[in-house]
């Protein structure tokens, strides 16, 4: 007899019948609401010009009595242009003399609030966290910002809608100020606010955060998730999305021996009370679903999320910038389920809201914070900067993004380009491109990480090849400096295939920069050069450089291009590329 298709209802855990109406009544209430707040979201794109007028001018009114608004002359800020000439772009090292008096437990140096709720950590991808004081405004911003992300997705898939949910979140007590305010990562704290009822739909446990061993969360995961019709995988990164799908594979056995006997593998690092507060759960045996996943694994010899979950699961994660390269891998481990990015979103704020599937283009979020944005190539910080809000954008064309927010940060340069790509009403569509420090200049051809995702992007698509991790590096030579690929030595096959993937990014790198194809035919550049490292070398560099920042896993973008030449000749003195 067949095994039952992963869509079958049988093959999961129903919920009981005072559970299955109660959840019923809320989902029809809930989406009643969230329907409702999608629609004024909608509506507001075709007026973005005076909401972001008013949400600027209320938060000058609420904060000109701190000591930050008293030094920066809020009383006197009547215009736009009166706010321009006060508050000059700057990064965060502006703000942080108030912040730290602000983790003192002395608020009013940057913000009106009675109580923070937490700092949110910024995710370790630059040299020092930043920390983001969390008030009720920004869990306003924030919760309306995934509430309408989601509503949408499941309007659009409403098989979806109302099932289990697998989101992987972090710590949100991953320190504390020393005024006793915790520091961590923002899911973390709404986790643990939702309503019971809601988060019964939830995989995970709440603190599920604090489990620091990314392999032991993998596997809880599946270990609570095979046994549910998981319809929203939400994890930022695509790597999280790859790891699981690998983990659950690789681990298959022991997932199978735990499901029919109802245990958890020993192995796994659980925080003791974590473990206790599931084992009601994990007690429960599923020699049926064991069976099917064993007639699945019969078949295909694997066992991966195209297998046990529905082929209606939506997968939350990026898709611009760098992901290229774990997105092709994709079709192997999850089929044909749709695939939604979350946003540009980050510890400082979400900037848009992606309302379609396969794009990483999304709504600006006009109800969150104050944007202003800067034209890619144009530095922010000098004199003659050319300044425009959303409204003014032109499609098609670069910028770099400013945020003005409730978290007391003003004309924050958060390094992300983003390029225009059309209007919702008079709201602009944008997708984000790369970080903008993240550009190399060996003799004047400014490279960006953006040109190497594309042209790595097209080149896998013309050889029909997948990727590992890999990042592009300078490389000084007095003759000949050129760049690196970087990449491991079982990566795209072997060296054979790997040395065509060069040759296809080096024709596609000129195609796509004048510069870098001005300076290869003037002889100032030497080609592009295959650089292999030893397996596993990417997994210890990138948990090496999220320990020496305190990054969060989840969060962390592998860079695919890196900056300084010093990253090639600390490799070379160490013998680590062949």
């Amino acid at each position: 007899m067949p095994s039952p298709h992963p869509e079958s209802p049988a093959l999961f855990e129903q919920p009981g019948p005072i559970r299955g109406f109660l959840r019923s009544t809320l989902g029809k209430i809930l989406k009643w609401s969230l329907n409702r707040k999608l629609k004024r979201f909608l509506d507001s794109t075709n007026a973005p010009h005076p909401i972001q007028r008013e949400i600027l001018t209320r938060l000058i009114h609420k904060n000109r009595d701190t000591d930050f608004g008293r030094d920066h002359g809020f009383s006197g800020i009547q215009t736009l242009s009166d706010f321009r000439k006060r508050i000059p772009v700057a990064g965060y090292d502006r703000v942080e003399p108030y912040m730290a008096r602000v983790r003192q437990g002395d608020i009013k140096a940057l913000l009106s609030d009675r109580r923070i709720h937490m700092f949110a950590l910024t995710s370790g991808t630059t040299a020092t966290r930043k920390t983001i004081p969390v008030n009720d405004q920004y869990l306003d911003a924030y919760r309306a910002g995934w509430h309408n992300w989601g509503v949408k997705a499941y309007t659009d898939h409403p098989n979806a809608s109302m099932r289990p949910i697998l989101q992987f979140s972090g710590d949100w007590q991953e320190e504390m100020t020393p005024s006793g305010v915790p520091c961590g990562a923002v899911t973390g704290l709404t986790a643990r606010m939702q309503k019971r009822l809601v988060r019964g739909l939830y995989v995970l446990p709440a603190d599920s955060g604090r489990i620091k061993d990314s392999a032991s969360k993998y596997y809880l995961a599946l270990r609570l998730g095979l046994t549910r019709a998981v319809s929203l995988i939400i994890a930022a990164n695509p790597s999280t999305m790859i790891n699981l799908a690998r983990a659950g594979n690789e681990a298959k056995e022991d997932l199978l021996r735990d499901l029919r006997d109802g245990t958890l593998n020993s192995r796994c690092k659980i925080p003791a009370d974590i473990r206790a507060s599931l084992a009601p759960q994990l007690a429960s045996k599923h020699p049926e679903r064991v069976r099917q996943l064993e007639g699945i694994l019969g078949k295909s010899g694997t066992l991966y999320p195209k297998d046990y979950w529905p082929s209606h699961c939506i997968l939350g994660n990026w898709t611009g910038g760098s992901m290229g390269a774990y997105l092709r891998q994709y079709p192997r481990y999850f089929g044909n389920m749709p695939i939604r990015d979350v946003g540009l979103i980050a510890s400082e704020g979400r900037m848009t809201i992606p309302i379609e599937d396969n794009t990483s283009s999304g709504i600006l979020d006009i109800n969150s914070h104050f944007f202003e944005f800067v034209p890619n190539g144009e530095d922010p910080q000098t004199p003659g900067a050319t300044f425009l809000e959303g409204h003014e954008l032109l499609e098609g064309r670069e910028y770099r993004i400013l945020l003005t927010t409730a978290s007391g940060l003003y004309r924050y340069d958060i390094h992300d380009v983003v390029r225009c790509t059309g209007f919702l009403g008079k709201t602009p569509l944008l997708e984000f491109l790369n970080k903008g420090a993240y550009f190399s200049n060996l003799t004047g051809e400014k490279i960006s990480e953006h040109h190497v995702t594309r042209a790595m992007e097209r080149a896998l698509g013309d050889l029909g090849l997948e990727s590992g991790i890999y990042s592009v590096a300078p490389c000084w030579d007095d003759i000949n400096p050129h760049y690196g690929l970087f990449v491991e030595e079982s990566n795209f096959g072997g060296a054979v295939q790997a040395q065509k993937v060069v040759a296809r990014m080096e024709t596609l790198l000129a195609e796509t920069n004048i510069e870098y194809a001005s300076k290869r035919d003037s002889g100032r550049l030497a080609p592009l050069a295959l650089k292999r490292v030893p397996n596993g070398f990417w997994a210890t560099w990138d948990r090496e450089r999220l320990a020496k920042t305190r990054g969060v896993a989840e969060q962390y973008k592998h860079p695919c291009l890196i900056t300084t030449v010093e990253f090639r000749d600390d490799l070379a003195q160490r013998g680590l590329i062949s």
